[in-house]
């Protein structure tokens, strides 16, 4: 009896298996842990790369509006514009070149701003508001004579006021070193005479005679060219009075270019 409940007291007590807890069934696969790694290197990789591209798009900005800064929008061509649109490498410009194209689009701005200013300060002082005028582009500088102030109608002879005036005006441009352009327009009216056959030769024939008085008055006939557009060059209608009449005009141009290149020379010691 003693021996069975030895027996009934040493055996093992079997007892159900636990019932696994309901939290640890949720969470993701082991297999998410290695994908997570690779996510995260690539993602790691992309920004390394972003990185690098944007670095080289800004120098290659840096660049360019240096060079357009010193020879004007149309001198620097876009990149990509004909290859798809696609960043090349640039290289970086080295330490000296960036400050000299920052030196030289300064000079070239502020006397392209000294000839605005000098050219308005002569039509204020004169009155001469709707005859005169003055604009700076990228291009360069463009002084606009109305042909009501230098020219009878249909002729190239400049008159008595207009002549007064355009010393003036060649008293400022005597100062300049630069390549000037005196570019001849008039409206569509047919003119037909022994001497001007068309309003090709008259624009020209008034160009040049602006051209004389200017180097007349001491601008250097080296630096100056001459050329006649005729009616083919409008900033205005041709259909009313007014239009025409703003239409008749002589352009003195000083280009942005020609500047640029003077004061490139000036830099080089040519």
């Amino acid at each position: 009896m003693a021996e069975e409940n030895r027996e009934e007291e040493e055996a093992p007590v079997l007892t159900a298996p636990a019932a696994e807890c309901e939290e640890c069934k949720g969470g993701a696969p082991e297999w998410m842990c290695t994908f997570s790694d690779l996510v995260t290197l690539l993602m790691c990789f992309f920004v390394l790369m972003f990185a690098m591209s944007s670095t080289q798009q800004e120098t290659f900005k840096e660049v360019v509006d240096s060079l357009r800064s010193a020879l004007g929008t149309q001198a620097v061509p876009e990149a990509g514009t004909r290859e798809g649109l696609v960043m090349h490498a640039v290289p970086s410009a080295s330490k000296e070149e960036t400050p000299q194209l920052d030196e030289l689009g300064g000079m070239i701005k502020k006397e392209m701003n000294d000839i605005v200013s000098q050219v308005n300060e002569l039509v204020l002082f004169n009155k001469l508001g709707g005859l005169v005028s003055v604009s700076k582009s990228d291009d360069g500088v463009v002084i606009t004579l109305s042909n009501m102030l230098l020219f009878p109608k249909g002729e190239a002879v400049l008159s008595g006021r207009g002549y007064e005036i355009l010393k003036k005006v060649a008293a400022v441009l005597s100062q300049l070193a630069y390549h000037v352009k005196v570019k001849g327009f008039t409206d569509n009216s047919p003119v037909h005479s022994s001497k001007y056959p068309s309003n090709w030769e008259l624009s020209a024939a008034r160009a040049c005679a602006v051209a004389r008085l200017l180097i007349k008055q001491g601008v250097n006939p080296e630096l100056i060219s001459a050329e006649g557009y005729a009616q083919y060059h409008p900033i205005a209608t041709n259909d009313t009075a007014k239009g025409r009449a703003r239409n008749r005009r002589v352009e003195i141009v000083y280009e942005r270019d020609s500047i640029a290149r003077s004061f490139a020379g000036m830099k080089t010691g040519k």
